[in-house]
């Protein structure tokens, strides 16, 4: 699976990019969510993205909103990964249109559940758009 990480911290990218390579994933990196929204809008774009909420440009929650703005019929599976534990926060990513919250630092087996739950969206996503698809042609 492609994966979109959005993190401005270097560091914190780079454990992340590290670790989601060795469950076998594709990572595509944004240092911003400008970045990021860009990455999203290509025609290539990651249908899964894990993104940092406090970043500079564009704000996690703000990238999360504009992607749902936008409508697909297989919309991108959002991960918010963040320091901000407070309930407000939670809300706050979630209400903005974000699928899962995990609180930083990360917990190695939760973020691999978290993500193969992401990825098992996904993928019912496609194989939905791509029945509708077939029911249309046939109608």
């Amino acid at each position: 699976m492609k994966i979109l990480i959005a993190e401005d911290e270097t560091v914190s990218r780079r454990v992340l990019r590290m670790t989601l390579e060795s469950w076998g994933h594709e990572v595509i990196e944004a240092c911003d969510g400008s970045v990021a929204w860009q990455v999203l809008q290509s025609a290539s774009a990651p249908k899964l993205a894990i993104l940092d909420l406090n970043m500079p440009e564009i704000d996690g929650i703000g990238v999360c909103r504009r992607v749902r703005r936008v409508p697909s019929q297989t919309p991108v599976y959002l991960i918010l990964l963040t320091a901000k534990s407070g309930k407000p926060d939670i809300v706050a990513g979630l209400e903005a249109g974000a699928d899962d919250y995990v609180i930083k630092p990360f917990d190695g087996d939760e973020l691999h559940a978290r993500v193969e739950v992401g990825i098992r969206i996904v993928e019912l996503q496609r194989s939905l758009a791509q029945r509708v698809e077939e029911l249309e042609q046939a109608l």
